[in-house]
């Protein structure tokens, strides 16, 4: 019976997704995946994971193993367009999309591998035998995440696009002078037309600006910006770059790792506790000045024994969010400057900033923005979340056959709550106005509410007909 549910759901024209996993990432991509109308199987060996994706997602479900090629033909996996092995498991990632192309060659394999050790093989991963077209590393985009947020001082949110070349960033806007005035004004205010308000996130809604818009208080601004005017915008916020020295890391797997070899390269002071032992030995053999220390962070004693409080950051990257909330407001309350915490559950992330966390990062996000740009239709070379999934960024490389090219901007039909942010040709970014035409292959940035970013698709033009690099250039995102 079930076998027949899965073959009439495949005869479908919809296109055909298998899920291997049903952790967070699953969930997610499941989620997202089945609302943009593509026919999702989901596979796990857990019932109970099973079970609540069900609860959210109208999904099929499949319990057993997915390196098992009889539970992959019980799947439809022949059938399908994508197989996504996103388990935390490496080995049974691989295991699976060996069998899996063995089963169906001709369709896209996705894995999340996070041993940065593989990439090491790409020949063997991208090969006839596996033929993985896209691994997603989502520690080191992390680590980066972590990287770029400090970076900028008192930033709540923090992506690239176009290379680097396009940047957005959130704010709170209490402390500057933008609270009151209309966004008509905004440029007067910043004196630079490469900087532009992308989103207000206000009583947990979102708002699409338009020049009539008010900023208020308590508004958590998003500011999209060309990377050359980055100094124009934080000095109208008045944002001095905030250097800091010292850093305290709690949790020493392999984000806390990659974090501490990081900042050991520039130069700070770092400090881990990681509360395995045997884990803190072999760190203190991989690593070469950081003080690794085995304990709680949660304890208040070794908090204060260690003045983590008189540290610049403290950055809590266990896989418990509990602890990483409880370690980040404790050493907050202590006085360290400012805090970074790991948070995967999607229920977590609208709250943490309310309770005095400056910065979350999720790797499940990172993982489910990878994997969707890969996925989406229309050419997506990147995507991004915005504000804990009430929007989205999406960066599209446009076809010759899309509607959008050799016309005006002013006399475009873009989908309600659906703006242009910029675009970028021949490498350059610029930020559009009413007379900008656009062009074949030029690279354009959306922002909109997630329902409203399905209707892109049939904007940009048909997949085949763009010059997309997309494949290798995310294949690579861990070697950054």
């Amino acid at each position: 019976m079930l076998l027949k549910k899965i073959q009439d759901m495949f005869t479908q024209p919809a296109e055909n997704v298998v899920i291997l996993g049903a952790g967070e990432v699953g969930l997610h991509l499941a989620r997202r995946l089945s609302q943009e109308g593509k026919n999702v199987i989901v596979i796990d060996k857990d019932k109970t994971r099973l079970d609540r994706i069900t609860q959210f997602v109208d999904v099929q479900t499949i319990l057993g193993s997915g390196s098992s090629p009889v539970i992959l033909k019980l799947a439809g996996v022949e059938n399908t367009q994508f197989f996504l092995a996103v388990t935390n498991n490496d080995e049974v990632n691989l295991v699976a999309c060996l069998f899996a192309n063995a089963l169906a060659p001709n369709a896209v394999k996705l894995a999340r591998i996070s041993n940065q050790e593989y990439s090491n093989y790409p020949n063997v991963l991208g090969g006839t035998s596996l033929n993985i077209q896209l691994m997603v590393h989502p520690e080191s985009e992390v680590v980066q995440s972590i990287n770029r947020l400090l970076s900028l001082p008192g930033s709540q949110d923090y992506a690239e696009f176009a290379g680097g070349h396009l940047r957005m960033v959130a704010y709170n806007i209490n402390e500057t002078n933008l609270v009151g005035k209309k966004l008509v004004e905004f440029k007067d205010f910043v004196k630079n037309e490469n900087i532009l308000v992308a989103a207000i996130i206000r009583d947990k809604n979102l708002i699409i600006p338009n020049g009539r818009v008010t900023i208020e208080k308590d508004d958590l601004v998003y500011f999209a910006y060309v990377d050359t005017a980055q100094k124009d915008l934080l000095r109208s916020l008045n944002k001095n770059r905030a250097f800091f020295h010292s850093v305290c890391i709690v949790g020493g797997g392999k984000i806390g790792f990659l974090l501490a070899k990081l900042f050991e390269s520039k130069g700070l002071d770092v400090k881990l506790i990681e509360k395995d032992e045997a884990r803190c030995e072999e760190l203190a053999d991989l690593l070469e000045s950081t003080l690794v220390l085995h304990g709680d962070a949660t304890e208040t004693s070794l908090l204060n024994e260690e003045n983590v409080g008189k540290m610049d950051v403290i950055c809590a990257v266990t896989a418990d969010e509990e602890t990483n909330i409880l370690a980040c407001l404790l050493a907050k309350n202590l006085g360290a400057r400012d805090s970074v915490a790991r948070v995967n559950k999607s229920e977590y992330l609208p709250i943490v900033k309310h309770i005095g966390i400056d910065h979350s990062v999720s790797t499940r996000i990172a993982a489910v923005n990878g994997f969707l740009s890969y996925i989406r239709q229309g050419n997506v070379v990147a995507s991004a979340s915005v504000a804990s999934d009430a929007a989205e960024v999406l960066e599209v490389c446009l076809c010759d056959d899309s509607s959008l090219i050799n016309q005006p901007l002013m006399h475009l039909e873009l989908p309600e709550k659906v703006i242009i942010l910029a675009y970028m040709r021949d490498e350059t970014v610029y930020i559009p106005h009413g007379q900008t035409v656009f062009q074949v292959n030029d690279h354009v940035i959306f922002l909109g509410e997630q329902k409203a970013m399905r209707a892109i698709d049939s904007l940009v033009g048909a997949k085949s007909g763009c010059q997309n690099k997309n494949q290798n250039r995310i294949l690579n995102t861990w070697k950054k």
